[in-house]
């Protein structure tokens, strides 16, 4: 049996997807707030567009942790947790900053999630897209 070590994400990777998430929300006009978390959960960059709305920061943080917590895209997850979905309670019964509005995405290499980008201030839709694109800029 043999063990591959998963090269875990850097402050460098985690600048890559804030630059590219900034550069897909400035194409169309959205000031946004970024979160980058490692595998733990732990903050590995953030930043806040000088116009987006406050509680952006917030919400970029939670839809992080929470694709994180859960390895899933927070888009996928919303139908989840309407009152006649599977996880209706889940939002209530944790004590935790979890929140199901698209915009959060987990990041993997090499089949492993190794932390998630979470993107707040547009749209959810907005939000979702400027995340999804800058995945495709860390190789």
């Amino acid at each position: 049996m043999s063990t591959t070590a998963v090269t875990p994400l850097t402050t460098a990777d985690a600048e890559i997807l804030i630059a590219a998430a900034r550069r897909a929300a400035q194409a169309t006009g959205v000031p946004v707030s970024i979160t980058v978390l490692d595998a733990g959960g732990h903050l590995l960059a953030f930043r806040r567009d000088e116009k987006a709305v406050l509680i952006s920061g917030e919400t970029s943080t939670r839809k992080a942790y929470t694709a994180l917590q859960l390895n899933a895209p927070t888009a996928d997850l919303v139908d989840l947790v309407r009152p006649d979905g599977p996880f209706h309670s889940l939002p209530t019964a944790l004590d935790r900053p979890l929140l199901f509005i698209a915009g959060g995405i987990p990041v993997h290499r090499d089949g492993h999630l190794i932390g998630a980008i979470g993107v707040g201030g547009g749209a959810p839709e907005q939000d979702h897209s400027f995340a999804t694109t800058a995945l495709k800029d860390l190789s």
